[in-house]
């Protein structure tokens, strides 16, 4: 993980002349890493990864992304009644060009994409019909028929249960891990980039943030200040291994509780 694939320097944008989103932001994304960009609601984190993805213009600073890259947004409904296999065989658009209809190869490609996230029981199931997860793994499927090197994720784990968001962590670190993908992904949840994510961003307003190692920079002060509540850093032994996990305190529910008894 030595090459940098993602690079941008002094970046800020402002949709009126003055009224920052935000302002000189520099941060250097390692090949094969993963990366969380943290924030409050409003803070700007879809404004930087629409500039990241070259949709928006910065008004200062450069972007740098040294690799082919794939937008997997929030869970979202199609307009049309599209099955799992088209919105899959949308991610080979690269390959198979304007105005051409997929080949044989392609919805190969497309059947061993969903065969690898165990979904290609699907293929021929409209997409509407299936579940957030089974969406989400979908569109994960999508990314990666379309080769891309780098994977930027926006708020992936965004309105799933419990069991499904542990799924598409594991992916997450899965496609970091083996398949040697760059993922930049934003959550609302310190835990999970704590889990995952090698480094971390954190939006903390204007030009004010904090970036650098995970572990260093979700530290319970550093997320006091960023959402202005109190979390705290657990350790703990699972199955022989050693994990942190981040809990926000929760005062008025534990002294209801106590009440109660």
């Amino acid at each position: 993980m030595s090459n940098t694939v993602i690079e941008f320097n002094n970046l800020g944008h402002a949709y009126r002349p003055g009224e920052w989103v935000f302002q000189n932001y520099s941060a250097a994304i390692q090949q094969g890493s993963i990366f969380a960009l943290l924030g409050p609601n409003g803070c700007g984190k879809t404004t930087l990864l629409k500039v990241l993805l070259g949709a928006l213009k910065p008004s200062t600073g450069s972007v740098v992304m040294d690799g082919r890259s794939a937008f997997v947004p929030q869970l979202f409904q199609v307009t049309f009644d599209y099955s799992v296999l088209d919105m899959v065989l949308m991610g080979r658009a690269r390959q198979v060009g304007l105005f051409s209809q997929p080949s044989v190869e392609d919805e190969e490609a497309a059947m061993a994409s969903l065969d690898r996230f165990g979904i290609a029981h699907f293929a021929r199931h409209p997409f509407h019909e299936l579940s957030g997860g089974e969406r989400q793994l979908v569109i994960f499927a999508r990314a990666l028929v379309s080769d891309a090197e780098i994977l930027i994720l926006d708020e992936p784990t965004s309105a799933l249960d419990l069991k499904n968001q542990i799924v598409v962590l594991d992916w997450i670190t899965r496609l970091s891990h083996q398949d040697g993908l760059t993922i930049l992904f934003t959550t609302h949840h310190p835990h999970h980039a704590l889990a995952v994510a090698d480094n971390a961003l954190l939006m903390l307003g204007g030009s004010n943030l904090v970036s650098g190692k995970a572990g260093d920079v979700l530290s319970e002060e550093n997320l006091r200040a960023l959402y202005g509540v109190d979390l705290k850093l657990l350790a703990f032994e699972h199955k022989g291994h050693s994990h942190e996990t981040l809990v926000p305190v929760l005062p008025y529910a534990s002294r209801a509780r106590q009440q109660a008894r």
